[in-house]
């Protein structure tokens, strides 16, 4: 969606307009839930975090400023409703995890499984700030000044973040980590 098509649907879904809101989500939509999966890992918790996020942010789209991508500010809400369900990881531990692997046994290149559970496993092992900011910056795109913004973190740190989580999973991995020549 062009830019121009994006500031007029905005503005109509701020008077209220329920279609044109559709219409942003229809267009954010993959983005906030790729995000929220790598994230959470449950594609099922993902989904329902990112419904929640929409709906919150429909009631709260007055107080989007324009000064960051629409995106970014419906992640930013994704990622609040992500931390304040933190409390019960240790439930959605033990349910991603069989979901993960029933999931991944369905797929079309099941050479992948043992690396794609060991890289689930890894990124479950990593502190919560530093999991979202290499789901957003290394799975989905998001540059630095976007997750920082996001995640209302110092650009610093979340550069630190992305080099000292990289280095965690290829350890975690028992990958080298890349020389920079």
């Amino acid at each position: 969606m062009d830019p121009a098509e994006e500031a007029r649907l905005l503005g109509l879904a701020r008077r209220g307009d329920m279609r044109a809101f559709g219409r942003l989500v229809d267009a954010h939509q993959p983005a906030v839930r790729a995000f929220l999966r790598r994230l959470v890992g449950s594609y099922a918790d993902a989904d329902d975090i990112a419904q929640d996020a929409f709906a919150r942010t429909w009631e709260v789209l007055n107080r989007y400023d324009g000064r960051s991508s629409l995106r970014s500010f419906i992640c930013g809400v994704a990622f609040q409703y992500w931390r304040r369900g933190r409390r019960a990881d240790n439930r959605r531990l033990a349910r991603d995890t069989a979901y993960s692997e029933l999931e991944d046994s369905h797929t079309d290149a099941p050479q992948n499984t043992p690396e794609r559970l060991a890289l689930r496993r890894a990124m479950d092992e990593l502190p919560p700030d530093q999991r979202a900011v290499l789901a957003m910056c290394l799975g989905q795109d998001f540059t630095h000044a976007e997750a920082a913004e996001v995640l209302k973190l110092p650009l610093g740190t979340v550069k630190s973040h992305i080099v000292r989580g990289r280095a965690r999973l290829q350890a975690a991995l028992g990958l080298a980590p890349e020389t920079n020549s």
